[in-house]
């Protein structure tokens, strides 16, 4: 007769593991880099959104006018997504993603808290560029490398849940704000400061994600996919589609401006509508990031009408309708970050999405500035003007999109 097993004594045997931490535990690798990159980017969006939501008061005090302030928005956003598609070749073409990825976040994250040392204006303006060139030169490497596990849980899910995650941050990094300011007695340079805890965590993760997932395109799932040479002519049609969207958005910093001009929303008030609409953007990219799996691109129609009517909102009504037209603005903002990486990725093949994104970027970015730059020159002429030309712009959209539509 056998004898009996021992047992373990009581508290000695390995316990699984329970409750979130279970599923998590259990998560696909995909999944799990997914999470990575989105709880990397919330810190991220948390230092430099926090940021950007006082820049335009800021360098009110410092005094720049709002011409000043719509061209130095304008050019950092150009390099921002201009400078892309450099760095989105680079990556395609010398397999080097992280190490690049890396450097772009390093001086991304340098460039808010060193804010509180400027100066004077042209100081600030430098460091705000720097900024955006920091995320132009980390964006298309890390959206490709995020693409690769995206496919497996759908594009739309996986950019969805990154870019929520992203836009939560963004929601906190203005209440730190609005809150140092609000006890500091507006003292902008504390302020730019206390960003800097979140930015030395920012790039604490990026390094651990490094670490942890050092092949990000071998989590791809499912058939390997055609690699194809160009870009098709889908591609292309999207890209004017979502340019003219680019050229219609003002920049924050002077829709702030606006608001301190017309006393239309008290200062310290300014950033917490800034983290309302990063709140309506990280909410809205899981709902429109889930509806776009199902869906398609024909979801882009509606968001983008709904996403025009920020302007007449913001530039022309009182305070409740500028909390709605920042809400709205928020909406537009998010559906582009999330649908539009999501739409391009299966449009193009793995080994040229870095460049894809980059070029597409690029132009999203020349757009961008133009519009910066007509919008900066109208708001000395008329809000109307500016009004009109914002609606006028995204709606314009519409017919491209319905071709890509019609394409997919």
């Amino acid at each position: 007769m056998a004898a009996p097993e021992p047992t373990d004594p009581p508290g000695t045997a390995e316990r699984e593991p329970s409750g979130p931490r279970k599923h998590l535990a259990g998560a696909s690798p995909a999944l799990k880099f997914v999470l990575a990159v989105g709880v990397m980017s919330f810190f991220a969006d948390f230092t430099y959104e926090g940021s950007r939501s006082v820049i335009g008061p800021y360098l009110g005090t410092l005094g720049a006018g709002a011409l000043a302030i719509s061209v130095i928005s304008g050019l950092g956003e150009f390099l921002g997504y201009g400078l892309r598609l450099f760095s989105g070749r680079s990556a395609d073409r010398t397999g080097r993603y992280w190490p690049i990825t890396i450097s772009g976040y390093v001086v991304q994250m340098a460039a808010v808290p060193l804010l509180a040392l400027a100066g004077n204006w042209e100081i600030a303006a430098l460091l705000i560029i720097a900024e955006r060139v920091g995320k132009a030169t980390r964006n298309p490497p890390r959206d490709a490398m995020l693409s690769h596990a995206a496919k497996q849980m759908g594009f739309g899910w996986g950019f969805g849940v990154h870019e929520a995650l992203d836009q939560f941050g963004a929601m906190f990094g203005p209440l730190l704000v609005a809150l140092v300011l609000a006890v500091s007695n507006h003292d902008y340079t504390l302020a730019f400061a206390a960003l800097g805890a979140p930015a030395v965590i920012t790039v604490t993760l990026v390094l651990i994600a490094r670490r942890f997932f050092p092949r990000p395109q071998d989590l791809s799932a499912g058939p390997a996919e055609v690699t194809t040479s160009g870009l098709p002519r889908v591609f292309w049609i999207y890209l004017i589609g979502a340019a003219l969207v680019a050229a219609g958005f003002a920049d924050f910093p002077l829709i702030a401006f606006h608001f301190g001009q017309a006393r239309t929303v008290p200062a310290p008030i300014v950033p917490v509508l800034y983290a309302v609409a990063m709140a309506v953007s990280g909410t809205g990219s899981l709902i429109f990031g889930r509806l776009f799996d199902r869906a398609g691109i024909g979801v882009l129609i509606p968001l983008t009408i709904a996403g025009a009517a920020y302007a007449p909102l913001v530039f022309l009504g009182g305070v409740w309708a500028a909390v709605s037209g920042v809400a709205l603005w928020g909406l537009g903002m998010g559906v582009q970050e999330s649908i539009i990486p999501a739409a391009v990725a299966p449009m193009v093949s793995p080994d040229r999405r870095a460049s894809a994104y980059g070029l597409f970027t690029g132009a999203y970015g020349t757009a961008w500035v133009a519009g910066s730059i007509i919008v900066g020159v109208l708001f000395d002429v008329s809000l109307g003007a500016v009004t009109a030309f914002a609606v006028a712009a995204q709606l314009a959209a519409i017919p491209f999109l319905l071709a890509v539509r019609r394409h997919a």
